[in-house]
C-alpha cells in the first residue's frame, strides 16, 4: 500500500468512527460534567501512555476553558514514580487518589485503549482506581476503545470509540479521546472562556464591521 493509499484509509476509517460514535453517551458525559462543576467537585484525569498526555491536555483545556479544578495524575514524575516505588505500579494511581482525598463531589476520568484487563493483566492501576472511585462514591466516566474491559464495564458514563480496524485500534482510540474532551470542553454549557484565537478573530470582525 502506498502512502496516498494508506492516508486515505486511515482516514475512511477516522470518518467512519465518527459517524458511529454514540452522541446520547457523549451528552451523558457532558451533563456529568456540568454536574461535578456545579456542585464544587474536581475532575481527575487518568491514562497510561499516549492516554497520559492526553490526560495533561484536557486538565489545561477543562481548568483554562471550563474553570473545573482538574489534575492528572501523571503530571507530577516525582510524586508518581515515588508511589510507584514505594506503592508499586498496581496501586499508584488510588494512592495517589486518595492523597487527594477524593470523594462524592469528584470524578475521574479514565483514557484507555483497553480500559483495563484483570485476566490479561493490563492496566491494572485503572482497574484499582475505578474500584477505588466507587468506593469514594465519586463519578467514574471513561473513554476507551474496548467494550469488554473493565472501565466500558464499570464506568458510570463510557464513551466507547468504536472498532473499524483491528490493527489501528490504539492509534483510532487514543486520538479520539482528544476529539471527544475538545468537543465536551467546547459545549455551551461547559466552556466559560473562549479560545484565543476565537476571541482574536472575533475581535477582528467587530474593528472591520
Amino acid at each position: 500500500m502506498s502512502p496516498e493509499e494508506y492516508a486515505a484509509t486511515y482516514l475512511r476509517e477516522v470518518s467512519a468512527i465518527a459517524e458511529k460514535l454514540d452522541v446520547v453517551a457523549v451528552g451523558r458525559f457532558i451533563e456529568e460534567v456540568v454536574s461535578i462543576r456545579e456542585q464544587g467537585g474536581r475532575l481527575f484525569f487518568l491514562g497510561v501512555g499516549g492516554s497520559a498526555a492526553n490526560a495533561s491536555h484536557a486538565v489545561n483545556d477543562f481548568r483554562k476553558i471550563a474553570g473545573i479544578e482538574c489534575y492528572a495524575v501523571t503530571d507530577n514524575v516525582s510524586e508518581l514514580t515515588a508511589r510507584i516505588n514505594d506503592d508499586g505500579w498496581d496501586g499508584c494511581y488510588t494512592a495517589w487518589l486518595r492523597g487527594s482525598r477524593l470523594g462524592k463531589k469528584d470524578g475521574i476520568v479514565v483514557l484507555s485503549v483497553g480500559g483495563g484487563d484483570e485476566q490479561a493483566r493490563v492496566s491494572l492501576n485503572l482497574i484499582d482506581a475505578i474500584r477505588y472511585a466507587k468506593d469514594a462514591g465519586a463519578k467514574v466516566l471513561a473513554i476507551v476503545g474496548r467494550d469488554s474491559g473493565y472501565a466500558a464495564r464499570h464506568a458510570d458514563v463510557c464513551v466507547l470509540v468504536p472498532r473499524v480496524h483491528a490493527e489501528r485500534v490504539t492509534p483510532h482510540a487514543e486520538e479520539f479521546q482528544s476529539v471527544l474532551l475538545h468537543l465536551v470542553v467546547s459545549h455551551p454549557a461547559v466552556a466559560r472562556e473562549r479560545t484565543k484565537w476565537e476571541t482574536v478573530e472575533a475581535e477582528h470582525r467587530a474593528v472591520a464591521t
